[in-house]
């Protein structure tokens, strides 16, 4: 198999910010939980995502939704994409969606002004008040690799110069 990505952890600064504007901790609480933050991993050979975790226990009761930081980035080689999808077991258990459906990754986005922090925003649509709760460090959502093309008269020339939802803002 190819191998043409790599995860990282944004800065602590961007991380913080990032925490800071959705969630009330203090610096120290913050520091802990950027500390603690696992790289996404495949669980098995066979695997084709790569488990994301929670960075702090969650707690969604049904029709709630969370918008959470990851504290993750990663570096794609051109051609290729990350999509981001909801763990299917979570997914048919609770009805644990992601808000966007699947989540795109394009590899430009490493290069943001947010560092290409990536960002899961999470709704649990369960229809019989079932209470999801993940500890810390539970696997949350999946990201697969997957190639992709452009048309023949292709000739976008536009850099990212912005973080979420940025592509259509260009420099």
């Amino acid at each position: 198999m190819p191998r043409i990505a790599e995860f990282e952890k944004v800065s602590f600064d961007q991380f913080n910010t990032a925490w800071k504007g959705i969630f009330l901790a203090d610096d120290a609480e913050i520091k802990r939980i950027y500390e603690n933050i696992k790289l996404p991993q495949r669980a098995t050979s066979g695997s084709a995502g790569y488990d994301f975790f929670t960075p702090i226990a969650i707690t969604l009761h049904s029709k709630e939704n969370l918008l959470l930081p990851t504290g993750i980035r990663v570096k794609i080689e051109e051609g290729w994409f990350l999509g981001i999808m909801p763990k299917s077991g979570l997914g048919f258990k609770y009805r644990l969606q992601m808000d966007n459906t699947i989540g795109v990754i394009d590899s430009d986005y490493y290069y943001s002004d947010n560092e290409g922090h990536i960002f899961v925003k999470l709704t649990n649509d369960s229809n019989s008040d079932k209470v999801l709760e993940l500890k810390e460090g539970a696997s949350v959502c999946q990201g697969i690799f997957l190639p992709f093309g452009i048309t023949y008269d292709d000739n976008a020339t536009a850099k990212r110069n912005g973080g979420l939802g940025s592509t259509s803002k260009k420099e």
